[in-house]
């Protein structure tokens, strides 16, 4: 049989750590959200989310490992597939994206665009 483990069962030092992580990560995501809004090109604003969000994220799944660690008393180490699959895919995305719209934007003969060296 299944021990049922309540919520309420926490330790207080991992309810507390787990809120300040919980809010650390939604704090970073909310920056990156605004700089995407508030940044003036799309240069500027690709940067923003992309390290807010790979930091706040960062931070909710440590949150996450860490409550259901201490709650299942075993180590819950599911969310280390996602943090690799994030930190893998988040910069080729910022990447790919940056390229193209250079790419576009030279083929336009943008001036704010840095000419093509070589």
């Amino acid at each position: 049989m299944i021990e049922v483990i309540e919520v309420a069962d926490i330790p207080l030092w991992a309810a507390i750590l787990t809120s300040l992580l919980l809010l650390i990560g939604s704090g970073l995501t909310l920056i990156g959200a605004v700089g995407l809004l508030r940044l003036g090109s799309f240069y500027e604003r690709v940067h923003a989310p992309t390290l807010g969000t790979t930091l706040g994220i960062g931070s909710v799944l440590i949150a996450s490992m860490l409550f259901f660690s201490v709650l299942q008393t075993r180590p819950v180490l599911h969310e280390l597939l996602i943090a690799a699959f994030m930190v893998v895919t988040t910069p080729i995305t910022l990447t790919l994206l940056a390229r193209a719209a250079l790419y576009r934007d030279r083929r336009e003969g943008n001036e704010e665009v840095p000419a093509r060296r070589g």
